[in-house]
């Protein structure tokens, strides 16, 4: 059912943790599901130095938040804004359907962090990040 990549990700993650002098910090989710992901993020001349993540929720959030945080750290971050979903899902092999709302969340908690990195710069992310959903797999999101 699960890669051995996703289980390696869900048994071993990288980046747990928190910043406590973030540039910025995104959260997203819904108790409702069950999935929470916090990410933080350090930056220094338009990079994402650090990265690291606090997530509640199943083995695949686990796995989403720690191969994102991955995919992202020594990156720019435009590259970072460039992060899909899909590109998560592909990266850890794949997920079962009903699970690819995990990916969503990694996605957007990280667009969340960059947003709240502009807002701390006093630039306004909208134009910049666009639009970040409360996403969950119910389908409010409308990106899985």
């Amino acid at each position: 059912m699960y890669t051995e990549l996703v289980m390696d990700h869900f048994t071993n993650p990288r980046n747990v943790g928190e910043i406590t002098d973030a540039d910025g910090i995104g959260e997203v989710g819904n108790a409702k599901c069950g999935d929470i992901m916090k990410m933080y993020i350090k930056v220094e001349n338009n990079i994402i130095t650090d990265v690291k993540f606090k997530t509640y929720g199943c083995g695949s959030a686990i796995a989403t938040s720690s191969i994102a945080t991955e995919m992202i750290k020594g990156h720019t971050i435009e590259e970072a804004l460039q992060l899909s979903n899909k590109a998560v899902v592909e990266a850890l092999g794949g997920l079962p359907a009903h699970k690819i709302h995990c990916s969503v969340l990694a996605e957007q908690s990280i667009k969340a962090a960059i947003a709240d990195y502009y807002t701390r710069q006093g630039i306004d992310p909208t134009l910049i990040v666009g639009e970040i959903h409360e996403c969950c797999h119910d389908g409010e999101c409308g990106k899985e």
